[in-house]
Protein backbone atom coordinates (compact mmCIF):
# COMPACT_ATOMS: atom_id res chain seq x y z
CA UNK A 1 0.00 0.00 0.00
CA UNK A 2 2.79 2.52 0.87
CA UNK A 3 4.40 2.11 -2.30
CA UNK A 4 0.73 2.31 -4.06
CA UNK A 5 -0.27 5.57 -3.05
CA UNK A 6 2.53 7.75 -4.70
CA UNK A 7 1.72 6.78 -7.58
CA UNK A 8 -2.34 7.43 -6.99
CA UNK A 9 -1.99 10.54 -4.95
CA UNK A 10 0.36 13.81 -4.50
CA UNK A 11 1.16 13.03 -0.61
CA UNK A 12 4.15 15.42 -0.31
CA UNK A 13 1.84 18.71 -0.80
CA UNK A 14 0.22 19.97 2.21
CA UNK A 15 -3.72 19.29 2.61
CA UNK A 16 -5.60 16.08 2.22
CA UNK A 17 -4.03 14.11 -0.86
CA UNK A 18 -5.01 14.97 -4.33
CA UNK A 19 -5.81 12.30 -6.87
CA UNK A 20 -2.80 12.00 -9.50
CA UNK A 21 -4.49 12.41 -12.84
CA UNK A 22 -2.91 9.44 -15.19
CA UNK A 23 -0.69 10.61 -18.05
CA UNK A 24 -1.47 9.03 -21.53
CA UNK A 25 2.12 8.78 -23.38
CA UNK A 26 1.03 8.07 -26.70
CA UNK A 27 -1.08 10.95 -26.65
CA UNK A 28 0.73 13.39 -24.95
CA UNK A 29 3.61 12.94 -27.90
CA UNK A 30 0.63 13.31 -30.37
CA UNK A 31 0.36 16.79 -28.79
CA UNK A 32 3.77 17.82 -29.30
CA UNK A 33 3.48 16.44 -32.88
CA UNK A 34 0.33 18.44 -33.45
CA UNK A 35 2.58 21.54 -31.91
CA UNK A 36 5.44 21.27 -34.48
CA UNK A 37 3.12 21.21 -37.02
CA UNK A 38 0.51 24.17 -36.21
CA UNK A 39 3.74 26.38 -35.11
CA UNK A 40 6.11 25.14 -37.10
CA UNK A 41 8.81 24.18 -34.61
CA UNK A 42 11.85 22.97 -34.80
CA UNK A 43 12.19 19.32 -33.78
CA UNK A 44 14.58 20.21 -31.57
CA UNK A 45 12.13 22.42 -29.59
CA UNK A 46 11.26 18.87 -27.39
CA UNK A 47 15.19 18.84 -26.42
CA UNK A 48 14.73 22.34 -25.01
CA UNK A 49 15.81 22.55 -21.14
CA UNK A 50 13.20 25.28 -20.22
CA UNK A 51 10.11 22.81 -22.40
CA UNK A 52 11.24 19.60 -20.33
CA UNK A 53 11.38 21.48 -17.01
CA UNK A 54 7.66 22.75 -17.73
CA UNK A 55 6.51 19.54 -19.28
CA UNK A 56 7.80 18.09 -15.90
CA UNK A 57 6.04 20.77 -14.01
CA UNK A 58 2.53 20.06 -14.98
CA UNK A 59 2.82 16.29 -14.91
CA UNK A 60 6.22 14.36 -13.24
CA UNK A 61 5.48 11.28 -15.18
CA UNK A 62 6.16 13.16 -18.42
CA UNK A 63 8.78 10.77 -20.34
CA UNK A 64 10.84 13.06 -22.36
CA UNK A 65 11.04 12.28 -26.05
CA UNK A 66 14.01 13.07 -28.64
CA UNK A 67 13.90 15.39 -31.53
CA UNK A 68 14.43 11.79 -34.12
CA UNK A 69 11.32 10.55 -32.28
CA UNK A 70 9.28 14.31 -32.37
CA UNK A 71 10.16 13.48 -35.99
CA UNK A 72 8.89 10.10 -36.24
CA UNK A 73 5.84 11.19 -34.45
CA UNK A 74 5.06 13.79 -37.24
CA UNK A 75 5.44 11.70 -40.11
CA UNK A 76 3.57 9.26 -38.78
CA UNK A 77 0.56 11.85 -38.21
CA UNK A 78 1.53 12.64 -42.34
CA UNK A 79 1.04 9.16 -43.46
CA UNK A 80 -2.32 8.65 -41.18
CA UNK A 81 -3.62 12.21 -42.26
CA UNK A 82 -2.11 11.17 -45.91
CA UNK A 83 -4.51 7.91 -45.80
CA UNK A 84 -7.78 9.37 -44.83
CA UNK A 85 -7.59 12.28 -47.39
CA UNK A 86 -6.63 9.52 -49.84
CA UNK A 87 -10.09 7.69 -49.14
CA UNK A 88 -12.05 10.78 -48.78
CA UNK A 89 -10.89 11.68 -52.82
CA UNK A 90 -11.90 8.09 -53.52
CA UNK A 91 -15.71 9.36 -52.38
CA UNK A 92 -15.60 12.13 -54.15
CA UNK A 93 -18.30 12.06 -56.43
CA UNK A 94 -17.11 15.56 -58.00
CA UNK A 95 -14.31 15.79 -60.50
CA UNK A 96 -11.09 17.66 -58.76
CA UNK A 97 -9.73 20.78 -60.23
CA UNK A 98 -5.87 21.44 -59.88
CA UNK A 99 -3.73 24.62 -59.45
CA UNK A 100 -0.11 23.35 -60.08
CA UNK A 101 3.26 25.98 -59.75
CA UNK A 102 6.86 25.99 -59.37
CA UNK A 103 9.10 27.24 -56.37
CA UNK A 104 12.94 27.84 -55.59
CA UNK A 105 13.75 27.51 -51.97
CA UNK A 106 16.56 28.92 -50.03
CA UNK A 107 18.78 25.99 -51.08
CA UNK A 108 17.59 26.27 -54.79
CA UNK A 109 15.83 23.77 -55.17
CA UNK A 110 12.60 23.67 -57.05
CA UNK A 111 9.18 22.37 -55.39
CA UNK A 112 6.69 21.77 -56.98
CA UNK A 113 3.62 22.71 -55.36
CA UNK A 114 0.16 20.67 -56.61
CA UNK A 115 -3.38 21.18 -54.94
CA UNK A 116 -7.21 19.43 -55.15
CA UNK A 117 -9.45 21.63 -55.44
CA UNK A 118 -13.61 20.28 -55.18
CA UNK A 119 -17.21 20.68 -53.60
CA UNK A 120 -18.09 17.82 -51.64
CA UNK A 121 -21.31 16.38 -51.38
CA UNK A 122 -22.45 18.92 -48.73
CA UNK A 123 -21.61 21.18 -51.53
CA UNK A 124 -18.45 22.89 -49.12
CA UNK A 125 -15.85 24.10 -51.43
CA UNK A 126 -12.60 22.39 -50.30
CA UNK A 127 -8.81 23.27 -51.07
CA UNK A 128 -6.64 20.18 -49.92
CA UNK A 129 -2.50 20.61 -50.69
CA UNK A 130 -1.81 17.28 -51.96
CA UNK A 131 1.85 17.63 -53.03
CA UNK A 132 4.93 19.57 -52.14
CA UNK A 133 7.78 17.60 -53.75
CA UNK A 134 11.02 18.70 -54.83
CA UNK A 135 11.60 18.29 -58.96
CA UNK A 136 14.97 17.27 -60.76
CA UNK A 137 15.68 18.92 -63.72
CA UNK A 138 15.01 19.54 -66.46
CA UNK A 139 11.82 21.41 -66.15
CA UNK A 140 10.41 21.20 -69.49
CA UNK A 141 6.49 19.93 -69.77
CA UNK A 142 7.11 16.43 -70.66
CA UNK A 143 9.08 15.45 -67.28
CA UNK A 144 6.73 17.78 -65.40
CA UNK A 145 3.88 15.97 -67.07
CA UNK A 146 5.52 12.90 -65.50
CA UNK A 147 5.60 14.09 -62.16
CA UNK A 148 1.84 15.05 -62.19
CA UNK A 149 0.68 11.46 -63.85
CA UNK A 150 2.78 10.01 -60.85
CA UNK A 151 1.29 12.35 -57.87
CA UNK A 152 -2.30 11.86 -59.47
CA UNK A 153 -1.97 8.19 -59.46
CA UNK A 154 -0.42 7.94 -56.17
CA UNK A 155 -3.80 9.77 -55.35
CA UNK A 156 -5.78 7.41 -57.01
CA UNK A 157 -7.32 10.73 -58.67
CA UNK A 158 -6.33 10.43 -62.09
CA UNK A 159 -9.32 10.05 -63.90
CA UNK A 160 -11.46 12.42 -61.66
CA UNK A 161 -9.36 15.72 -63.39
CA UNK A 162 -11.54 18.46 -64.80
CA UNK A 163 -9.06 21.54 -64.81
CA UNK A 164 -5.67 22.21 -64.09
CA UNK A 165 -5.29 25.94 -63.51
CA UNK A 166 -1.55 27.43 -64.35
CA UNK A 167 0.40 30.18 -65.09
CA UNK A 168 2.17 31.68 -68.72
CA UNK A 169 5.06 29.83 -68.47
CA UNK A 170 5.96 28.39 -71.84
CA UNK A 171 6.34 24.89 -70.60
CA UNK A 172 2.76 24.68 -69.47
CA UNK A 173 1.26 24.17 -73.43
CA UNK A 174 3.53 21.32 -73.19
CA UNK A 175 2.34 19.97 -69.81
CA UNK A 176 -0.79 19.92 -70.39
CA UNK A 177 -1.01 18.03 -74.02
CA UNK A 178 1.10 15.44 -71.81
CA UNK A 179 -1.82 15.12 -69.57
CA UNK A 180 -4.59 14.40 -71.66
CA UNK A 181 -4.96 11.02 -71.30
CA UNK A 182 -8.15 10.73 -69.15
CA UNK A 183 -9.54 14.43 -69.57
CA UNK A 184 -13.11 15.80 -70.46
CA UNK A 185 -13.70 16.12 -73.88
CA UNK A 186 -10.25 15.12 -74.58
CA UNK A 187 -8.97 18.07 -72.57
CA UNK A 188 -10.80 20.62 -74.83
CA UNK A 189 -11.77 22.75 -71.55
CA UNK A 190 -8.48 21.47 -69.35
CA UNK A 191 -6.03 23.95 -69.39
CA UNK A 192 -7.54 27.80 -67.25
CA UNK A 193 -4.69 30.14 -67.54
CA UNK A 194 -3.90 32.25 -63.78
CA UNK A 195 -6.41 35.48 -64.47
CA UNK A 196 -3.85 36.59 -61.81
CA UNK A 197 -0.34 36.21 -63.42
CA UNK A 198 -2.39 37.92 -67.21
CA UNK A 199 -3.92 40.87 -65.02
CA UNK A 200 -0.33 41.21 -64.20
CA UNK A 201 0.89 41.00 -67.28
CA UNK A 202 -1.59 43.78 -69.00
CA UNK A 203 -0.97 46.20 -65.78
CA UNK A 204 2.73 45.81 -65.52
CA UNK A 205 3.37 46.86 -69.09
CA UNK A 206 1.04 50.09 -68.84
CA UNK A 207 2.85 50.93 -65.95
CA UNK A 208 6.11 51.44 -67.83
CA UNK A 209 4.60 54.42 -69.90
CA UNK A 210 4.94 56.48 -66.57
CA UNK A 211 7.71 54.58 -64.73
CA UNK A 212 9.42 58.26 -64.05
CA UNK A 213 6.76 59.05 -62.09
CA UNK A 214 6.31 56.30 -60.22
CA UNK A 215 9.91 56.11 -59.39
CA UNK A 216 9.73 59.98 -58.01
CA UNK A 217 6.59 58.61 -55.79
CA UNK A 218 8.74 55.88 -55.04
CA UNK A 219 12.21 57.90 -53.99
CA UNK A 220 9.53 59.73 -52.04
CA UNK A 221 8.52 57.34 -50.03
CA UNK A 222 11.84 56.17 -49.30
CA UNK A 223 12.94 59.29 -48.25
CA UNK A 224 10.20 59.85 -45.34
CA UNK A 225 11.09 56.31 -44.19
CA UNK A 226 14.67 56.42 -44.45
CA UNK A 227 15.24 57.93 -40.71
CA UNK A 228 13.33 58.30 -37.33
CA UNK A 229 14.09 62.46 -37.61
CA UNK A 230 12.43 62.36 -41.14
CA UNK A 231 9.27 60.73 -40.05
CA UNK A 232 8.26 62.89 -37.26
CA UNK A 233 8.87 65.79 -39.17
CA UNK A 234 6.50 64.04 -41.87
CA UNK A 235 4.12 63.11 -38.82
CA UNK A 236 4.29 67.05 -38.21
CA UNK A 237 3.66 67.84 -41.85
CA UNK A 238 0.50 65.78 -41.53
CA UNK A 239 -0.76 67.07 -38.86
CA UNK A 240 -0.35 70.60 -40.29
CA UNK A 241 -1.78 69.90 -43.46
CA UNK A 242 -4.56 68.22 -42.03
CA UNK A 243 -4.35 65.39 -44.31
CA UNK A 244 -4.58 62.46 -41.65
CA UNK A 245 -6.64 59.81 -43.64
CA UNK A 246 -5.52 56.53 -42.00
CA UNK A 247 -3.50 55.45 -44.87
CA UNK A 248 0.32 53.81 -43.78
CA UNK A 249 3.26 55.58 -46.20
CA UNK A 250 2.97 52.56 -48.20
CA UNK A 251 6.23 51.32 -49.57
CA UNK A 252 5.62 48.99 -52.90
CA UNK A 253 7.64 46.01 -54.13
CA UNK A 254 8.49 46.54 -57.64
CA UNK A 255 7.46 43.04 -58.88
CA UNK A 256 3.77 43.31 -57.93
CA UNK A 257 2.25 46.29 -59.40
CA UNK A 258 -1.12 45.94 -57.05
CA UNK A 259 1.25 46.99 -54.12
CA UNK A 260 2.68 49.97 -56.74
CA UNK A 261 -1.30 50.95 -56.90
CA UNK A 262 -1.41 51.44 -52.71
CA UNK A 263 1.86 53.42 -52.73
CA UNK A 264 0.60 55.38 -55.35
CA UNK A 265 -2.83 55.56 -53.44
CA UNK A 266 -1.51 56.12 -50.10
CA UNK A 267 1.12 58.98 -51.67
CA UNK A 268 -1.88 60.88 -53.24
CA UNK A 269 -3.73 61.15 -50.13
CA UNK A 270 -0.64 62.67 -48.14
CA UNK A 271 0.30 64.72 -51.26
CA UNK A 272 -0.08 68.00 -49.23
CA UNK A 273 2.28 66.97 -46.55
CA UNK A 274 4.84 65.79 -48.41
CA UNK A 275 4.70 69.71 -50.71
CA UNK A 276 5.44 70.83 -46.94
CA UNK A 277 8.17 68.21 -46.23
CA UNK A 278 9.94 69.75 -49.81
CA UNK A 279 9.69 72.88 -48.72
CA UNK A 280 11.38 72.56 -45.13
CA UNK A 281 13.87 70.19 -46.50
CA UNK A 282 14.23 71.89 -49.66
CA UNK A 283 17.60 70.84 -51.76
CA UNK A 284 17.42 67.98 -49.55
CA UNK A 285 14.49 66.19 -50.68
CA UNK A 286 15.33 66.15 -54.47
CA UNK A 287 12.65 63.75 -55.45
CA UNK A 288 9.57 65.95 -54.75
CA UNK A 289 6.91 65.14 -57.85
CA UNK A 290 6.16 67.83 -59.46
CA UNK A 291 2.03 69.45 -59.70
CA UNK A 292 1.56 67.70 -63.17
CA UNK A 293 3.19 64.61 -62.29
CA UNK A 294 0.75 64.41 -58.81
CA UNK A 295 -1.95 65.42 -61.32
CA UNK A 296 -0.83 62.34 -63.22
CA UNK A 297 -0.76 59.94 -60.40
CA UNK A 298 -4.41 60.63 -59.58
CA UNK A 299 -5.30 60.16 -62.67
CA UNK A 300 -3.16 57.17 -63.11
CA UNK A 301 -5.20 56.08 -59.71
CA UNK A 302 -8.27 56.06 -61.08
CA UNK A 303 -7.61 54.35 -64.15
CA UNK A 304 -6.10 51.43 -62.32
CA UNK A 305 -8.81 50.99 -59.53
CA UNK A 306 -10.76 49.02 -61.57
CA UNK A 307 -8.25 46.12 -62.01
CA UNK A 308 -7.12 46.25 -58.31
CA UNK A 309 -10.20 45.71 -57.27
CA UNK A 310 -10.96 42.58 -59.78
CA UNK A 311 -7.63 41.34 -58.36
CA UNK A 312 -8.91 41.96 -55.10
CA UNK A 313 -11.75 39.81 -55.52
CA UNK A 314 -10.01 37.37 -57.86
CA UNK A 315 -7.88 36.67 -54.94
CA UNK A 316 -10.50 35.36 -52.91
CA UNK A 317 -9.85 31.43 -51.62
CA UNK A 318 -12.87 30.33 -49.48
CA UNK A 319 -15.55 30.96 -52.07
CA UNK A 320 -15.90 29.72 -55.41
CA UNK A 321 -14.64 32.93 -57.94
CA UNK A 322 -15.26 30.78 -61.48
CA UNK A 323 -18.42 32.78 -61.88
CA UNK A 324 -17.23 35.78 -61.32
CA UNK A 325 -14.39 35.71 -64.07
CA UNK A 326 -16.69 36.40 -66.80
CA UNK A 327 -18.08 39.90 -66.18
CA UNK A 328 -14.85 40.92 -64.94
CA UNK A 329 -12.75 40.51 -67.52
CA UNK A 330 -15.27 41.57 -69.73
CA UNK A 331 -15.16 44.90 -67.28
CA UNK A 332 -11.41 45.16 -67.80
CA UNK A 333 -11.94 44.81 -71.56
CA UNK A 334 -14.39 47.20 -71.86
CA UNK A 335 -12.44 49.55 -69.15
CA UNK A 336 -9.43 49.04 -71.82
CA UNK A 337 -11.40 50.15 -75.02
CA UNK A 338 -13.32 52.97 -73.12
CA UNK A 339 -9.67 54.55 -72.97
CA UNK A 340 -7.82 54.24 -76.27
CA UNK A 341 -8.84 57.10 -77.22
CA UNK A 342 -8.80 59.46 -74.06
CA UNK A 343 -7.83 62.56 -75.02
CA UNK A 344 -4.71 61.99 -72.33
CA UNK A 345 -1.89 60.91 -74.47
CA UNK A 346 -0.18 58.75 -71.50
CA UNK A 347 -3.79 57.28 -70.49
CA UNK A 348 -4.15 56.49 -74.26
CA UNK A 349 -0.66 54.96 -74.79
CA UNK A 350 -1.08 53.10 -71.42
CA UNK A 351 -4.22 51.57 -72.89
CA UNK A 352 -2.96 50.76 -76.01
CA UNK A 353 -0.29 48.41 -74.29
CA UNK A 354 -2.83 46.77 -72.07
CA UNK A 355 -5.04 46.27 -74.96
CA UNK A 356 -2.18 44.05 -77.17
CA UNK A 357 -1.28 42.33 -73.88
CA UNK A 358 -4.94 41.76 -73.21
CA UNK A 359 -5.65 40.40 -77.23
CA UNK A 360 -2.60 37.93 -76.72
CA UNK A 361 -4.45 36.21 -73.86
CA UNK A 362 -8.03 36.56 -73.48
CA UNK A 363 -9.15 37.81 -76.59
CA UNK A 364 -11.01 34.71 -76.78
CA UNK A 365 -12.69 34.33 -73.36
CA UNK A 366 -11.89 31.00 -71.66
CA UNK A 367 -14.47 29.08 -72.43
CA UNK A 368 -15.08 26.68 -69.54
CA UNK A 369 -14.69 29.86 -67.06
CA UNK A 370 -17.33 31.54 -69.79
CA UNK A 371 -19.66 28.62 -68.75
CA UNK A 372 -19.66 29.06 -64.98
CA UNK A 373 -21.24 32.90 -65.51
CA UNK A 374 -24.40 30.72 -67.77
CA UNK A 375 -24.90 28.56 -64.96
CA UNK A 376 -25.42 31.46 -62.08
CA UNK A 377 -29.20 31.65 -62.49
CA UNK A 378 -29.04 35.59 -61.83
CA UNK A 379 -27.47 36.08 -65.74
CA UNK A 380 -27.33 33.08 -67.81
CA UNK A 381 -26.53 33.26 -71.11
CA UNK A 382 -27.88 37.00 -71.80
CA UNK A 383 -25.57 38.63 -69.86
CA UNK A 384 -23.26 37.00 -72.02
CA UNK A 385 -24.92 37.94 -75.09
CA UNK A 386 -25.22 41.85 -73.22
CA UNK A 387 -21.62 42.01 -72.84
CA UNK A 388 -20.56 41.16 -76.01
CA UNK A 389 -22.82 43.82 -77.58
CA UNK A 390 -21.45 46.72 -75.51
CA UNK A 391 -18.10 46.12 -76.76
CA UNK A 392 -16.22 47.40 -79.94
CA UNK A 393 -17.13 44.34 -82.02
CA UNK A 394 -18.94 43.46 -85.14
CA UNK A 395 -22.57 41.64 -85.43
CA UNK A 396 -20.69 39.34 -87.41
CA UNK A 397 -17.88 38.87 -84.59
CA UNK A 398 -20.63 38.72 -81.34
CA UNK A 399 -22.38 36.28 -82.96
CA UNK A 400 -19.67 34.10 -83.35
CA UNK A 401 -18.53 34.54 -79.70
CA UNK A 402 -21.42 33.89 -78.58
CA UNK A 403 -21.98 30.71 -80.67
CA UNK A 404 -18.98 29.04 -79.45
CA UNK A 405 -19.84 29.14 -75.88
CA UNK A 406 -23.39 28.33 -76.73
CA UNK A 407 -22.17 24.79 -78.38
CA UNK A 408 -19.46 24.32 -75.72
CA UNK A 409 -21.58 24.16 -72.78
CA UNK A 410 -23.97 21.73 -74.73
CA UNK A 411 -20.90 19.80 -75.86
CA UNK A 412 -19.62 19.31 -72.48
CA UNK A 413 -23.35 18.83 -70.92
CA UNK A 414 -24.11 16.05 -73.73
CA UNK A 415 -21.03 14.59 -73.93
CA UNK A 416 -20.24 13.97 -69.95
CA UNK A 417 -23.47 14.66 -68.03
CA UNK A 418 -26.45 14.48 -70.04
CA UNK A 419 -26.10 11.21 -71.05
CA UNK A 420 -26.67 10.50 -67.73
CA UNK A 421 -30.05 11.39 -68.18
CA UNK A 422 -30.54 10.11 -71.30
CA UNK A 423 -29.49 6.51 -70.02
CA UNK A 424 -32.00 6.67 -67.10
CA UNK A 425 -35.21 8.01 -69.36
CA UNK A 426 -34.38 5.28 -71.66
CA UNK A 427 -34.51 2.51 -69.42
CA UNK A 428 -37.30 3.58 -67.69
CA UNK A 429 -39.32 4.23 -70.91
CA UNK A 430 -38.44 0.80 -72.33
CA UNK A 431 -40.61 -0.85 -70.75
CA UNK A 432 -43.64 1.07 -72.26
CA UNK A 433 -42.58 0.61 -75.58
CA UNK A 434 -44.91 -2.31 -77.45
CA UNK A 435 -42.83 -4.88 -79.43
CA UNK A 436 -45.51 -6.69 -81.63
CA UNK A 437 -44.33 -10.18 -82.93
CA UNK A 438 -46.04 -9.43 -86.43
CA UNK A 439 -43.75 -5.88 -86.05
CA UNK A 440 -40.68 -5.30 -83.80
CA UNK A 441 -40.56 -1.70 -84.41
CA UNK A 442 -44.38 -1.38 -83.80
CA UNK A 443 -44.46 1.84 -81.55
CA UNK A 444 -41.37 3.51 -82.66
CA UNK A 445 -42.88 6.78 -84.44
CA UNK A 446 -44.54 7.38 -80.86
CA UNK A 447 -41.37 6.59 -78.71
CA UNK A 448 -38.99 8.63 -81.54
CA UNK A 449 -41.67 12.09 -81.30
CA UNK A 450 -42.27 11.84 -77.85
CA UNK A 451 -37.91 11.72 -77.46
CA UNK A 452 -37.32 14.75 -79.85
CA UNK A 453 -39.99 16.64 -77.56
CA UNK A 454 -38.18 16.45 -74.93
CA UNK A 455 -35.57 19.18 -73.05
CA UNK A 456 -32.60 18.52 -71.85
CA UNK A 457 -31.96 20.07 -68.30
CA UNK A 458 -29.38 22.53 -69.48
CA UNK A 459 -32.45 23.97 -72.41
CA UNK A 460 -35.09 23.98 -69.25
CA UNK A 461 -32.58 25.87 -67.11
CA UNK A 462 -31.99 28.34 -70.06
CA UNK A 463 -35.29 28.65 -70.65
CA UNK A 464 -36.05 29.68 -67.67
CA UNK A 465 -36.46 33.54 -66.49
CA UNK A 466 -33.34 34.45 -64.72
CA UNK A 467 -33.10 35.60 -61.01
CA UNK A 468 -32.89 39.35 -59.81
CA UNK A 469 -29.21 40.19 -60.64
CA UNK A 470 -29.16 43.04 -57.72
CA UNK A 471 -29.51 40.81 -55.17
CA UNK A 472 -26.72 38.73 -53.33
CA UNK A 473 -27.06 35.24 -53.95
CA UNK A 474 -25.31 32.21 -53.27
CA UNK A 475 -24.61 29.89 -56.19
CA UNK A 476 -23.44 26.82 -54.11
CA UNK A 477 -26.56 26.77 -52.04
CA UNK A 478 -28.58 27.76 -54.99
CA UNK A 479 -27.38 24.22 -57.50
CA UNK A 480 -27.65 21.99 -53.62
CA UNK A 481 -31.22 23.59 -53.08
CA UNK A 482 -32.41 22.78 -56.98
CA UNK A 483 -30.40 19.17 -57.37
CA UNK A 484 -33.56 17.38 -57.06
CA UNK A 485 -35.22 19.66 -59.92
CA UNK A 486 -31.53 19.20 -62.30
CA UNK A 487 -29.83 16.43 -60.70
CA UNK A 488 -27.43 15.92 -63.67
CA UNK A 489 -26.69 19.58 -64.67
CA UNK A 490 -26.51 20.29 -60.87
CA UNK A 491 -23.31 17.93 -61.35
CA UNK A 492 -21.81 19.68 -63.86
CA UNK A 493 -22.50 23.27 -61.95
CA UNK A 494 -20.90 21.72 -59.00
CA UNK A 495 -17.75 20.51 -60.76
CA UNK A 496 -17.21 24.12 -62.93
CA UNK A 497 -17.98 26.52 -59.80
CA UNK A 498 -15.16 24.60 -58.33
CA UNK A 499 -12.52 25.97 -60.78
CA UNK A 500 -9.76 28.23 -59.03
CA UNK A 501 -8.97 30.84 -61.45
CA UNK A 502 -5.55 32.19 -59.97
CA UNK A 503 -2.80 29.73 -58.87
CA UNK A 504 -2.97 31.48 -54.85
CA UNK A 505 -3.17 28.33 -53.38
CA UNK A 506 0.29 27.30 -55.09
CA UNK A 507 1.25 30.69 -53.86
CA UNK A 508 0.57 30.13 -49.84
CA UNK A 509 2.04 27.29 -50.42
CA UNK A 510 5.24 28.73 -51.19
CA UNK A 511 4.76 31.05 -48.57
CA UNK A 512 4.81 28.68 -45.80
CA UNK A 513 7.26 26.66 -47.54
CA UNK A 514 9.54 29.50 -46.90
CA UNK A 515 9.10 29.57 -43.37
CA UNK A 516 9.69 25.90 -43.29
CA UNK A 517 12.92 25.52 -45.22
CA UNK A 518 14.26 28.81 -43.49
CA UNK A 519 18.23 29.52 -43.74
CA UNK A 520 17.97 28.44 -40.17
CA UNK A 521 16.31 25.47 -41.03
CA UNK A 522 17.99 25.34 -44.58
CA UNK A 523 19.62 21.07 -44.51
CA UNK A 524 15.45 19.97 -43.33
CA UNK A 525 15.22 17.04 -45.87
CA UNK A 526 12.58 17.62 -48.25
CA UNK A 527 10.39 14.79 -47.32
CA UNK A 528 10.06 16.45 -44.27
CA UNK A 529 9.16 19.55 -45.52
CA UNK A 530 6.74 18.02 -47.45
CA UNK A 531 5.09 16.12 -44.32
CA UNK A 532 5.19 19.08 -42.33
CA UNK A 533 3.69 21.72 -44.83
CA UNK A 534 1.34 19.00 -46.25
CA UNK A 535 -0.25 17.75 -42.55
CA UNK A 536 -0.72 21.81 -41.36
CA UNK A 537 -2.64 22.27 -44.44
CA UNK A 538 -4.92 18.96 -43.97
CA UNK A 539 -5.28 19.56 -40.44
CA UNK A 540 -5.51 23.43 -39.56
CA UNK A 541 -5.25 25.59 -43.01
CA UNK A 542 -2.41 27.13 -44.40
CA UNK A 543 -4.53 30.46 -44.76
CA UNK A 544 -5.91 29.95 -41.63
CA UNK A 545 -3.21 29.94 -38.46
CA UNK A 546 -0.23 32.94 -39.09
Amino acid sequence: MKRHLPECFVIDEPGPPKKRAHLDQVMYREKLAYSIIKHNYPFSYVEHEATRDLLEFLNPDVTPITRNTAEADVLKIYDREKTNLKEKLQKVTSRICLTTDLWSSITSDRYMALTAHYIDDNWVLRKKVLNFKVIRPPYNGKFLAKHMISFLRDWGIEKKVFTITVDDAKYNDVFVKWLNGNLLCDGDFTRVRCCGRVLDLIVQGALKVIEGTIEKVRESVKYVRGSSDRKYKFAECIHQMRSQCGKKVHQDIVTKWNSTYLMLDSALAYRHAYTRLAILNGSEYPAFPSKQEWERVETIIKFLKPFYNITTLFSRNSYPTSNLYFLNVWKIQKCIEDQINNVDKVISEMANKMKKKFDKYWESYSMILSFAVVLDPRYKFKVVEFCFKKLKMTDEVCKTKLDIILKGIHKLYDKKYGILSRINSSTTESSNICVDTLDDLDGFESFTSEFEGEKSQLDMYLEEPELNYKEELDVLQYWKENQRRYPQLSLMARDILSIPIITFASKSSFSFGGRVLSKYRSSLPSSNVEALLCTRDWLFDLEGIK
